[in-house]
């Protein structure tokens, strides 16, 4: 009981400054986006309400057991000041955070206190009792404690008895008004049923471009070995054929022939390696995301340093896949298309989300449009929950920002 009202007060002395530091920062903030100081400032802002509330959600599950979930979507820290500002304001969440503000200020400012009022008013009985009631025989209008009027040493016992029953009340009851207090915090933070709804469209959208992708690999792959490895193959064999016939006939014509046939089984064997390579590289596979990347990296035709930071761990095989494609799309795009003659990858991984840039000194201007090499990277990153985020002004640089959230064994 003491350890609950103990809680409660200092939530509630601690809570309710915090809180109103934190909705009027945001409010005003968010009033200077259109002359341009918000752009800079709200990013900051928001991550301190993010910050708040977080620790809101900490105190509920150590304290009380109340387990509510921090659904933020992640913001790439290298976006731009724009980007990350409208990032965080199109987030649900943070629209979460400011509803519960003013109700952390009020109701929850008021359930947070109810468990430390009940201890101290229970404790006032006795006090009265053992003597205060005298501080109060004089008045002319008495003193009532609850709804015994104390006016003597009779009546004070009565209040120390009424006194008691709030103290058993508050033995039973101190934890479950502090927990009430964090299921108030907990109903207005938890997604409601609308953004359910729209996570389970965003997760169906994702799922079936995930299976239109895939259904677009097979076909390559079903028309590069048809094309490619299938005839040569085919041709070979045919060669083989007219191999068997010439080896008495005509031996020289034959060993001309099988030159050729050894030609087009190291040209079918080059292209079988092309094609797994675009399935699933063998460096991925064995060495993992950070030297399949610097791989990447030595096939420019542009001068490029890789840094990695993985803490010699490794990502799931479909992450790590992901990955990989999405660095080498976006590595092919700044060597054809941004004329710089330098590029900058960096992975690593932090806070849960395996962070990958690229950067390159080119003309800029690369944007997120449909039929782009960057939006089929964001498809293919929001498979996994991943985000893109592009920072490419006229005349550059360009710098290409990607998230997964993932966890490294």
């Amino acid at each position: 009981m003491v350890l609950a009202a103990a809680r409660g007060l200092g939530l509630a002395v601690v809570s309710l400054p915090l809180a109103v530091l934190c909705f009027t920062l945001t409010a005003v903030s968010i009033a200077l986006i259109p002359i341009g100081v918000g752009i800079v400032t709200t990013p900051y802002v928001l991550t301190g309400v993010r910050a708040f509330a977080d620790w809101r959600r900490s105190l509920a599950a150590r304290w009380c057991g109340v387990r509510i979930p921090s659904a933020y979507r992640p913001v790439p820290k290298g976006a731009n000041p724009w980007a990350r500002t409208f990032g965080m304001l199109r987030d649900p969440a943070t629209w979460r955070d400011l509803r519960w503000l003013p109700v952390d200020m009020t109701a929850g400012f008021l359930t947070a206190l109810v468990p430390a009022v009940l201890l101290v008013y229970a404790v006032e009985g006795f006090v009265l009792a053992a003597g205060l009631w005298r501080v109060y025989a004089d008045a002319d209008d008495g003193y009532w404690y609850a709804f015994v009027p104390v006016s003597d040493q009779a009546s004070a016992f009565g209040a120390a008895a009424l006194g008691a029953v709030f103290l058993v009340l508050g033995h039973f009851y101190t934890p479950s008004l502090l927990h009430a207090h964090f299921g108030l915090t907990r109903a207005v933070l938890t997604a409601g049923q609308d953004e359910l709804a729209e996570r389970v469209r965003v997760l169906t959208e994702t799922r079936r471009d995930a299976v239109d992708t895939s259904a677009a690999e097979l076909r390559r792959i079903e028309r590069d070995l048809h094309d490619g490895a299938q005839a040569r193959l085919v041709a070979m064999g045919m060669d083989l054929g007219t191999i068997e016939t010439l080896l008495e006939k005509d031996p020289q014509q034959a060993k001309q022939l099988l030159a050729h046939a050894r030609q087009s089984s190291a040209d079918a064997l080059a292209e079988l390696r092309d094609l797994v390579r675009g399935i699933h590289p063998p460096v991925l596979a064995e060495r993992g995301l950070g030297d399949a990347v610097r791989a990447l990296a030595l096939r420019l035709p542009v001068a490029t340093e890789v840094e990695v930071d993985l803490g010699g761990g490794r990502a799931d095989a479909p992450v790590e896949s992901a990955a990989y494609f999405a660095v080498s799309e976006v590595l092919t795009n700044a060597a054809k298309h941004s004329g710089g003659d330098r590029i900058w990858v960096d992975l690593h991984h932090d806070d849960g989300r395996l962070r990958l840039s690229v950067t390159d000194n080119g003309r800029g201007g690369a944007v997120i449009g449909a039929g782009s090499g960057l939006a089929g990277v964001e498809r293919r990153l929001g498979t996994f929950d991943g985000v893109l985020a592009v920072s490419s002004p006229a005349g550059g640089p360009t710098m290409v920002t990607m998230e997964i959230p993932c966890a490294l064994s």
